[in-house]
């Protein structure tokens, strides 16, 4: 085999580790097919919150939205109660404020996911470091921030959320960019995974907020 060819097959291998153990942890894993994962990235005009969206010039990119049968202040203390997020969201192990106070721009927290070992990569731990840059209390959130772990890591992820009262509830959309030499190796993959773990949030995000509605009837 040729110099060129190993390097080739470890640079799929690589991959391979990468969306595997993506996938494994549940955080980037759900049932969104991916041509739909993958058409996010042509959603027109992006969201913002306070004027500032996402990384316009990342090449993965996903977008998608769910009506929640919920009052707001409902869902938006759900989504932003960061250090209860383990407590609906399996994939997520720990979840940490690292200042004190209401959810407010300039805000940190952080939260892992464990990464178990797959035939290419050993097994490690996920800590994604977001620092909250917009918000606007009931309406949108802007973070972003890196995840590291142990041969894994996106350098930067940009996260937008807005939630719209709507007849019948809260519309809430989200809209992520990943950026990364690593994750960039393969992007219809990749922008897949994410899409697949922006469906999971949403639909765990829904699952919560209207059980608590329907527990105070």
């Amino acid at each position: 085999m040729t110099r060129s060819s190993n390097r080739s097959s470890r640079r799929r291998a690589r991959v391979a580790a990468l969306t595997i153990s993506l996938a494994v942890t549940g955080v980037l894993a759900g049932g969104v097919p991916a041509a739909q994962a993958r058409s996010g990235a042509d959603h027109g005009g992006g969201l913002q919150c306070r004027g500032k969206g996402v990384d316009s010039t990342a090449k993965i990119r996903y977008r998608t939205e769910t009506l929640i049968k919920a009052p707001l202040s409902t869902v938006w203390k759900v989504q932003t109660d960061v250090e209860r997020w383990p407590s609906w969201q399996k994939p997520v192990a720990t979840a940490e404020r690292l200042d004190p106070g209401p959810l407010r721009e300039r805000s940190r927290f952080r939260w892992t996911t464990p990464v178990p070992a797959t035939p290419v990569s050993p097994p490690t731990t996920l800590v994604i470091t977001s620092t909250v840059r917009q918000l606007q209390h009931g309406k949108c959130i802007r973070w972003t921030g890196p995840a590291i772990g142990k041969g894994l890591r996106i350098d930067r992820g940009v996260h937008v959320w807005t939630f719209t009262p709507v007849k019948g509830g809260v519309l809430v959309r989200t809209e992520e960019t990943h950026a990364g030499d690593q994750i960039e190796t393969d992007v219809p993959l990749a922008t897949d995974f994410l899409g697949k773990g922006l469906e999971a949030w949403l639909h765990d995000l829904k699952t919560t907020a209207e059980a608590r509605t329907r527990g105070h009837h």
